[in-house]
């Protein structure tokens, strides 16, 4: 049973992690892989801003102080970028770490921080239609069920519906 769950900056040792983990579908999951993708702009990121910047970021996901993933946010507009820009969040946990409850408070602790620390007023996710642990996940972080975005996503030979969730400013209990 895993006690505590955190969120911290990403290190080199994570990256390798991640690389190692995330490395085949099995890794990622049915939902989440793209195919083989190259290591080195991350890599390049964290040397120059250590994943964090403006314009998004990672942090990684430990659960009982190892390293069980990562959650990042990234922008996103729903009109001019200047006036109606939200963060995106994603996370990735290895395989080990789901069904445990460690998405739901790691996704939390990241809608927090982002509350927290940024003007956003609005913070979204999405997940494969046929995701629902990922669905539940989100929905036990604070997120709330908008709609269905139909044939959104290119994965696996095939287009797939997603699921869009949101979570407010003022809807933080």
């Amino acid at each position: 049973m895993i006690h505590e769950v955190s969120l911290r900056p990403v290190t080199e040792a994570d990256l390798d992690l991640f690389e190692r983990e995330f490395a085949t579908a099995e890794g990622t999951g049915p939902h989440q892989w793209f195919g083989f993708t190259p290591a080195l702009r991350m890599r390049r990121r964290l040397a120059e801003d250590g994943l964090l910047g403006p314009e998004g970021g990672v942090l990684s996901v430990t659960a009982d102080g190892a390293t069980v993933g990562r959650t990042e946010w990234f922008r996103s507009a729903w009109g001019r970028p200047d006036t109606s820009s939200c963060w995106t969040v994603a996370i990735g946990l290895f395989p080990s770490a789901r069904g445990l409850g460690t998405g739901t408070r790691a996704q939390r602790q990241l809608l927090d921080y982002l509350f927290d620390h940024t003007r956003a007023e609005r913070v979204q996710a999405w997940t494969d239609h046929a995701n629902i642990a990922e669905r539940r996940a989100l929905e036990k972080a604070g997120f709330v069920q908008e709609g269905v975005l139909r044939r959104a996503q290119w994965r696996g030979g095939a287009w797939h519906d997603q699921v869009l969730y949101s979570a407010l400013r003022g809807d933080r209990s």
